[in-house]
């Protein structure tokens, strides 16, 4: 019997979300639907899989399940370190699963996420996990529903497991979440990767994922958990470098323009700005907090009048949310710990992300090169080489 949830419409080809979702993707998109799906590629499975990656020297391996694996996988995609992430299927008793039949084996839709060691670290992997799921549901995630979309952490050797269990207790520790954690903690067997129209969904159908997404209910509720300002899910040992200061203190510390842009979502000239053409080396912090968002080696002239980066700097340090004004629905990008408004993510940007993330200047404040160790991120240094 055929799954009947939106994301399995979505995927295949079919008109329909499910009643709701319908009603939402006819009033906003129109016609869209009418053929939106028509050249999405028949199941068939990858070849190669995950063989060539694991094969690479020097990189650690991680396994997780956290519900829609498209979303997943662009999740941990972000993560500064993240080398590759394979969807895939776990967990069940048969061999060789495919896309019409995994749940019916106990299989769960999960990913690998093949990352470096010595730029992020597995407890940092743990913590972006947690971030990015709903631990206290066993029935499923947001709109996918089914123990095929249960949550799941698969450990690899017992120092996985580990740190795995450790960073469970201290986010069930934290009261972050009123219910009990269900999320498993599970031996690794063998890992089978998803049919090639899975892999990179978020790059080969933005469209079709961004309205799959913001339709699922994931982000609004990640958003309503974490919101701004909070620290870090499984790193307690952290508390607040960066954080927002009271109204009363930026009022003195920003200028109006700032203030307008980080705090009531203001927009400021383009081409009239003071890092849309800035070409010099450096990072972008947040002009409230000071926390790091994004760096000149990212940076490049989209051509709009405004700084614009192919990727952020830190991941984790951003907040991506729906934006319903102005009669259109955009991607607006906040900060997480000082929350401001710092502008929106658009899905025209250069390979290989594809993205284009237009900012204000008035949000950011740049440190050059030469001043990053004085300002406290000397751990950037290793982004820019070294002067001859």
């Amino acid at each position: 019997m055929a799954k009947s949830d939106g994301k399995t419409l979505l995927a295949k080809g079919a008109y329909g979300m499910s009643r709701i979702l319908l009603i939402a993707l006819f009033f906003v998109a129109g016609t869209w639907a009418a053929g939106a799906h028509a050249d999405t590629p028949k199941p068939g499975k990858i070849s190669e899989g995950s063989s060539t990656v694991e094969k690479t020297p020097n990189l650690g391996v991680a396994t997780f399940a956290g519900g829609c694996f498209w979303c997943v996988e662009a999740d941990f995609e972000k993560v500064d370190g993240v080398v590759k992430v394979i969807s895939g299927y776990t967990g069940g008793r048969q061999k060789n699963p495919t896309y019409e039949d995994y749940g019916r084996t106990g299989h769960v839709e999960a990913v690998q996420v093949f990352y470096d060691p010595q730029r992020v670290s597995y407890k940092e992997l743990l913590d972006h996990f947690w971030r990015h799921v709903d631990p206290t549901d066993a029935g499923g995630q947001f709109v996918d529903r089914g123990p095929q979309y249960r949550t799941v952490i698969f450990y690899h050797d017992d120092e996985q497991k580990r740190l795995a269990e450790e960073s469970k207790t201290e986010l069930a520790r934290s009261g972050r979440f009123k219910k009990p954690l269900v999320t498993g903690i599970v031996k690794f067997t063998k890992f089978y990767p998803a049919e090639d129209y899975h892999q990179g969904y978020a790059k080969k159908n933005p469209v079709r994922y961004k309205y799959y997404r913001g339709n699922s209910g994931r982000d609004q509720f990640l958003q309503k958990i974490w919101g701004s300002g909070e620290k870090a899910a499984a790193n307690p040992d952290n508390p607040g470098k960066y954080s927002k200061p009271s109204d009363e203190v930026l009022r003195q510390k920003l200028k109006p323009l700032q203030y307008q842009v980080t705090q009531k979502e203001g927009t400021e000239p383009p081409f009239n700005n003071e890092y849309w053409d800035n070409k010099r080396e450096g990072i972008y912090v947040d002009i409230v907090s000071g926390e790091p968002l994004f760096s000149s080696t990212d940076k490049y002239d989209s051509g709009t009048g405004w700084p614009s980066f192919s990727k952020p700097l830190e991941p984790g340090n951003i907040v991506e949310r729906e934006d319903r004004s102005l009669f259109t629905v955009r991607t607006e990008v906040r900060s997480e710990h000082g929350g401001s408004h710092l502008g929106h993510v658009f899905p025209d940007g250069p390979p290989p992300t594809r993205l284009r993330y237009c900012l204000n200047s008035a949000a950011l404040r740049f440190i050059p090169q030469e001043d990053l160790e004085k300002e406290g991120y000397g751990e950037y240094l290793r982004l820019f080489s070294p002067k001859k």
